[in-house]
């Protein structure tokens, strides 16, 4: 093999680098910052040691799934090293964000740190159906870094977000029929954390805000999405608005995370339309699959369709990926079949979005929140069962799936049974509140990942739903599955609270309920 060198060298990197990184094991919850400042540039090293060995096998092997987990994975370990430095720069300088509270700083740190464990998780499933040495090896390297993050993020205190522990059924029978629905006083706005500029910015005409111009027919400054991004100053504070006008354009799109701050208008769903068709029968993975990738802090889209023509027979296939922190998607559509929505990781918000797919078309470990969204399920393959989401928490963090005023169904004349969703891993979370569930949703509402694995772990909940689909009489009788009928406890999960534990957004601004 082409690459024994880099493999010996890798060997020894991972049996020792126990040695290598020898910071001190935090165990304590009120360490000196100086010492948790050590240990997260420790961490940080580590990382780099690790990408560069990584790096060495970039291009060695001809197996093309191979080829790819090597790629994810050195995107994801960079991806790593900003939300490590993110870590630092806050810990380093806590006055460093406008009216920054210590919660704040909890949340954003452990949210951070918590997407590093899912990054390398994402790396390490990248290796299935690979070479197993290289898979094993890669694994060894991967265990370091997790431990180490572990105990970084035992040292910081656990934000007072979301173990729902009271006033709630487990498995019972009830309604859910429109009803039991009250009226209640909500408010419409966008939520704090978007500027007022960008608020602006989301309302106006798109020629009139744009920084540059995307048209495949040549009246604008590019004809390619990528040109337009790869124009965007690096690291940019500034917001850089591209307008892309209507057409279907035939690329994979890539923000990364050197291009923070970039905001995309299209001229309407099914006008503006983003298109590929890698998936994973192909070789892909499903991580590099997606038609558009984003990693980039801040990004926003509105008005445009992301899409992948795949197919159901083509298993995983992925139309919009983000680890995008703090992102948002307005008046977005996002169309596929299995694996349409990747929520990789991070803090992220779809408001007024149509999502179609299959099986788990929504999936991922982000944290997630889905407002006044169309929810559709299409026809797959026969003897498939459709499930809506599959969130993927594997540690029992704040991470997880809130669907709000939504409106669940599914295209006419689908055979194949639907579910509102699975476990795909532990602790998987997924609430469904005040939305609308067609006939489509089968009785029981959920449905299994594999016989009874993580059935007593997840965190399966409805509130309020209403519609043929939502009563709950059949639904299943699990340990991780509730019924919450108190409002007060329901909170926990809306946008003011659920995005980031009750501190990252002090005040939503998005339409909800108030309560």
């Amino acid at each position: 093999m082409a690459a024994s060198l880099q493999t010996l060298f890798l060997v020894m990197f991972c049996l020792l680098s126990p040695l290598i990184v020898s910071g001190d094991h935090l165990e304590t919850l009120n360490v000196p910052v100086l010492e948790f400042l050590g240990s997260v540039r420790s961490t940080t090293d580590t990382v780099r040691q690790v990408i560069s060995t990584v790096s060495n096998f970039r291009g060695k092997f001809i197996d093309f799934r191979l080829s790819n987990a090597i790629c994810d994975c050195i995107n994801l370990l960079e991806l790593s090293l900003d939300e490590l430095n993110w870590t630092l720069s806050a810990s380093q300088n806590r006055d460093g964000k406008e009216k920054n509270s210590p919660e704040n700083l909890i949340a954003d740190m452990r949210a951070w740190l918590t997407g590093v464990l899912i990054n390398l998780d994402t790396c390490a499933e990248g290796f299935d159906d690979t070479n197993s040495t290289i898979k094993n090896l890669v694994a060894n390297c991967l265990d370091q870094i997790t431990e180490l993050i572990k105990d970084i993020l035992s040292v910081i205190p656990t934000s007072p977000n979301p173990v729902y522990k009271g006033g709630l059924s487990r498995g019972a029978g009830g309604g859910g029929g429109s009803s039991n629905r009250k009226k209640v006083r909500t408010k419409k706005r966008f939520p704090h954390w978007l500027k007022s500029n960008d608020r602006k910015l989301l309302q106006a005409t798109n020629s009139a805000v744009a920084d540059m111009v995307v048209a495949a027919d040549g009246t604008g400054n590019f004809t390619r999405i990528m040109d337009a991004i790869s124009a965007v100053p690096d690291y940019s504070t500034r917001r850089h608005v591209i307008y892309v006008k209507r057409g279907v354009y035939e690329e994979y799109v890539n923000v990364s995370t050197n291009k923070p701050n970039i905001m995309m208008i299209g001229d309407g769903m099914d006008v503006t339309v983003i298109s590929g068709n890698r998936n994973y029968a192909d070789g892909w993975t499903t991580y590099s699959s997606a038609t558009f990738g984003v990693s980039g802090q801040g990004f926003i889209a509105r008005d445009m369709t992301f899409e992948n023509t795949a197919g159901p027979l083509k298993s995983q296939a992925v139309a919009f990926l983000s680890n995008s922190e703090c992102s948002v998607l307005y008046r977005c559509a996002i169309r596929g079949y299995q694996d349409t929505l990747f929520s990789h990781s991070l803090r992220q918000f779809y408001r007024e979005c149509q999502i179609t797919g299959t099986v788990d078309f929504i999936f991922g470990s982000g944290t997630s929140i889905f407002q006044k969204c169309q929810i559709i399920a299409r026809e797959g393959i026969p003897s498939q069962q459709n499930a809506i989401t599959a969130h993927g928490r594997a540690n029992p963090d704040s991470s997880g799936f809130s669907i709000q005023y939504c409106y669940i169904s599914a295209e006419p004349n689908v055979t194949n049974p639907t579910y509102l969703g699975r476990p795909w891993k532990k602790f998987s979370r997924t609430i469904i509140m005040e939305s609308y569930l067609s006939d489509a949703i089968r009785p029981e509402g959920w449905l299994e990942w594999n016989g009874s694995m993580y059935l007593d772990t997840l965190f399966f909940a409805e509130y309020r739903n209403y519609g043929p689909g939502a009563d709950l009489g059949g639904r299943v009788k699990w340990h991780g599955y509730h019924i919450i009928n108190d409002s007060a406890q329901v909170k926990q999960f809306t946008v003011a609270q659920f995005i980031s534990g009750d501190t990252w957004l002090p005040s939503t601004g998005v339409k909800y309920t108030d309560d």
